[in-house]
């Protein structure tokens, strides 16, 4: 069930990103659309609407009837081996833009820098090798587009920079016609002028790695970017979208391309609303920081948030109460499991009891003060698992709780956070990494947002602006979602920090 209401979920993100603005010189993601779903540039019409079936029993309703729906076959892409300049032109035909400048999906695949300078400098073939596995292409069926009234009034009449720059920022340089959902699995190569390989003996490798890609695991290059020893000044990067990327083997990906749309499953943040601390009920007895010796008092919610058998893919820190005076600290996860990790993970699974990991009171060398030595601190010590190592397959503990408490040292106590600690056997982690930078959509959080970070209470919105508080707690999301490469990254670890003054929160994720 999960994954058919996710599936219907992303289908219709697709649907409705038909006819929005584009800016080429982004990768193709449907994150990069220009303005809010649904919002597009060119008329279509919407009074005739119809369910559309894109392929087996994921149906959506109210479908523009200038829209059209068709089915491709699974296919094998070979680009041939080319100069720079005509890799540049072979993308762009793909894409359907004219021109003979980089696109974003070029730069993103070679891990180019989007200088063409640069770039072009250092290279002296491009080539690409792979499998493209479409479940459905949607496109808009009209041959001649008519941009709406409201884009033809700002579209710049002459030559003027700064108009062009904020037209192409509000509505893209380009119009979507056509999206694929599906899958794809590319090998993508980049000889450098230091390599003698003629151009035949590369189109030989890449042919080569991909025959093989079919039929046996290929450990050392789905890691990435690889060198291979008897090629030397080679790079080659094998990159996926869609399906389990945790799936080496090739043909054994291609069986869970259809899943890979359940981990577009809605996210939200818990507590929720109704269950916020002191939401709905009398303020609870908390103890507090004080910054300066007349400074508001900022009250800490001792509250644990849980989250069960739940993927928590964000945290922040939130101002919570009538007075928006109390901190406390929010869980963003999927709101179900994805079928991929049912094995591992459901509920008949057993995976021991949860663990509370959290600092040493003692350990004063992690303490920071806020603004004053003599006022309240902030222990910055890291927060990990000592059980969770990279390459583990006896399984993994991924974070499913967190608690903000105080240290009572009189004027001088100390914050301090906790994260419970949950196993998820049967799995390894690939990659981990502290995330120092919050999401750019950060939005206040206050008590009126916490179940959706793009909606918030207004009557909140205004305490937290006039709030003297703000300027001691950053209130900024830490959370990755699929729109970050390679996707959902679960978050394994964290730790509160000062930074300008400010108490912040960072988080360790890990895919």
């Amino acid at each position: 069930m999960g994954e058919h209401v996710a599936a219907i979920h992303t289908a219709t993100n697709a649907l409705q990103a038909l006819g929005r603005g584009f800016d080429v010189n982004f990768d193709t993601r449907l994150l990069y659309c220009k303005g809010v779903s649904g919002s597009r540039v060119v008329e279509v019409d919407e009074e005739h609407p119809r369910d559309m079936c894109l392929y087996d029993d994921v149906v959506v309703e109210n479908v523009s009837r200038d829209i059209g729906c068709s089915q491709e076959p699974i296919e094998r892409q070979n680009s041939g081996v080319y100069s720079f300049q005509e890799m540049v032109e072979y993308f762009n035909n793909k894409a359907n833009v004219s021109g003979s400048f980089a696109i974003g999906s070029f730069n993103s695949a070679f891990s180019f820098t989007g200088s063409k300078l640069i770039d072009a400098a250092a290279t002296k073939t491009l080539s690409s090798d792979g499998f493209y596995i479409p479940l459905a292409k949607v496109q808009l069926k009209k041959s001649h587009l008519t941009l709406q009234q409201n884009v033809k009034r700002v579209v710049p009449v002459s030559w003027d920079p700064p108009s062009l720059a904020s037209f192409i920022e509000n509505f893209g340089t380009h119009v979507i016609t056509s999206i694929t959902i599906g899958g794809k699995d590319v090998i993508y190569v980049k000889q450098h002028h230091s390599s003698p390989l003629s151009k035949l003996e590369i189109k030989n490798y890449i042919q080569e790695i991909g025959n093989q890609r079919v039929l046996i695991l290929f450990p050392s290059i789905a890691k990435g970017f690889t060198l291979n020893l008897r090629l030397q000044h080679i790079l080659a990067a094998k990159k996926r979208r869609g399906g389990d990327d945790l799936e080496q083997n090739h043909m054994k990906w291609i069986k869970t391309v259809k899943y890979f749309l359940e981990f577009q499953i809605p996210r939200v943040w818990a507590p929720l609303r109704d269950r916020i601390p002191g939401h709905q009920r009398k303020e609870p007895v908390c103890p507090s920081l004080q910054f300066s010796i007349m400074g508001q008092k900022l009250y800490v919610s001792q509250e644990q948030i849980t989250v069960g058998r739940r993927l928590v893919t964000g945290l922040r820190l939130c101002l919570e109460g009538n007075k928006q005076n109390r901190l406390s600290v929010h869980l963003q996860h999927l709101v179900s499991l994805p079928k991929i990790l049912q094995p591992y993970w459901d509920n008949h699974v057993a995976i021991g009891a949860p663990k509370w990991q959290g600092p040493e009171e003692q350990d004063s060398r992690w303490f920071e003060p806020v603004k004053w030595k003599n006022f309240s601190h902030v222990s910055t010590a890291p927060i990990e698992n000592p059980e969770t190592f990279i390459g583990d397959s006896s399984g993994v503990y991924i974070v499913t709780g967190a608690q903000l408490g105080v240290w009572d040292f009189g004027p001088r106590n100390v914050l301090y956070m906790k994260l419970l600690y949950s196993r998820l056997p049967g799995c390894t982690i690939r990659r981990s990494l502290w995330d120092h930078t919050p999401i750019k959509s950060s939005k206040i959080s206050t008590s009126g947002d916490s179940s959706s970070p793009d909606n918030s209470s207004s009557g909140s919105r205004e305490n937290v602006v006039g709030n003297k508080l703000m300027k001691y707690v950053d209130l900024s999301e830490m959370s990755k979602g699929p729109q970050d490469p390679p996707g959902h990254w679960l978050v394994t670890g964290g730790k509160l920090g000062v930074e300008k003054g400010k108490i912040v929160l960072r988080k360790k994720k890990s895919i």
